[in-house]
C-alpha cells in the first residue's frame, strides 16, 4: 500500500531564469547560441513539489533538467528567481540533500561495502553502523557482492551501490539525475521496482531527471514536462494511481499519449 503523502510542500521554484555565454563553436541548429552569445536555458520556471513525493522531470536534450536540478541542489546559481526547501530560500547545497549524478560515481579503489560506507560516516557507533551497511547492501540486492570493487560488478549492481551510499544517509531530499540511463532495457526495469520500493520504505522527497516517458508514468506521483531552450514548464501532472502501473488501458494509457503529444513524440504512439 503506497503510503500517505505529507501535504506540505517541500520544494518550491519561483521564476526561475538561468543562461550561459556559449564557449564552443558547433553547428547552428533550431534553439543553439552563437559563439560568445547569451544563451538563455531556463526561463520564468515555477511548480511546486510536495513532501515525501516522486517528482519526474521529461524534457528534451539541452533543455536545461540537469541545470534545474542542480540549481534546486544548491550546486549552481540561477540569474533571476528563487528556490524554496521548507519555506527557507536555497543559498548553497545541504548535507541532508543528496544527489546522484549521471556518471558512475563509486570509488574504484573500494569495494561496494567500502563505497556504501561512504555514507555511513555519520553513524557513531561501529557496531550500528556495521549492522547499517548490512541492510542497506541487503535492501539494494547486493548481498554476496560487498566485496566486489565496482570493475568487478554490473552497471545495475554498481546503481544499487550508489542508491545504498546515498540512502543510508538518511536525505531529506535525493536528486537523481537520469540514473538508470546507461542500463540495459531489463535491468532498468528491474532498478524502476527497486526504486518504488526504496520510496515505499522512506519519508525522502525524490526529484527524478529522465528521458524515458514510461519510466515517469510508472514511478512519477508528479511529472514535469519542460519544453525546448529557453525552457518552460509545458505540463504540470499529478498522478494518484496505485503502483503497479498499467499503462496500456484506461487513464494512465491516454496520459501516456498526452505526455507523448507534448514531448512532440506524435508519431512513436
Amino acid at each position: 500500500m503506497k503510503r500517505f503523502k505529507k501535504p506540505m510542500d517541500k520544494v518550491e521554484v519561483r521564476n526561475l531564469t538561468k543562461s550561459y555565454v556559449e564557449r564552443r563553436m558547433k553547428a547552428r541548429d533550431p534553439g543553439s547560441c552563437n559563439y560568445h552569445e547569451k544563451c538563455e536555458v531556463l526561463k520564468g520556471i515555477d511548480f511546486r513539489v510536495k513532501a515525501g513525493s516522486f517528482t519526474c522531470f521529461l524534457g528534451p536534450s539541452g533543455c536545461g533538467k540537469s541545470t534545474l536540478l542542480q540549481i534546486i541542489a544548491g550546486f549552481e546559481k540561477a540569474d533571476r528567481g528563487k528556490v524554496l526547501i521548507d519555506g527557507k530560500e536555497v543559498t548553497g547545497s545541504s548535507s541532508r540533500h543528496i544527489f546522484v549524478f549521471q556518471e558512475d560515481g563509486l570509488l574504484p579503489w573500494l569495494t561496494a561495502r567500502q563505497n556504501v560506507a561512504l555514507g555511513s560516516r555519520h553513524i557513531t557507533d561501529p557496531e550500528k553502523r556495521s549492522s547499517e551497511e548490512e541492510d542497506y547492501i541487503e535492501m539494494v540486492g547486493l548481498q554476496g557482492f560487498e566485496d566486489h570493487y565496482p570493475h568487478e560488478l554490473s552497471g545495475g549492481m554498481r546503481r544499487r551501490a550508489e542508491v545504498a551510499r546515498a540512502l543510508i544517509t538518511n536525505p531529506d531530499i535525493l536528486y537523481m539525475d537520469e540514473p538508470f540511463g546507461a542500463l540495459d532495457f531489463v535491468t532498468r526495469l528491474q532498478m524502476r521496482e527497486e526504486m518504488l520500493n526504496v520510496h515505499s520504505m522512506f519519508d525522502s522527497t525524490i526529484l527524478f531527471i529522465t528521458h524515458d516517458i514510461d519510466e515517469a508514468l510508472q514511478l512519477g506521483d508528479q511529472i514535469i514536462v519542460m519544453s525546448e531552450r529557453p525552457s518552460r514548464v509545458k505540463a504540470d501532472i499529478h498522478l494518484d494511481a496505485p503502483h503497479p502501473r498499467d499503462l496500456s488501458s484506461g487513464h494512465l494509457a491516454e496520459l501516456r499519449k498526452e505526455v507523448y503529444f507534448l514531448m512532440g513524440l506524435h508519431a512513436a504512439l
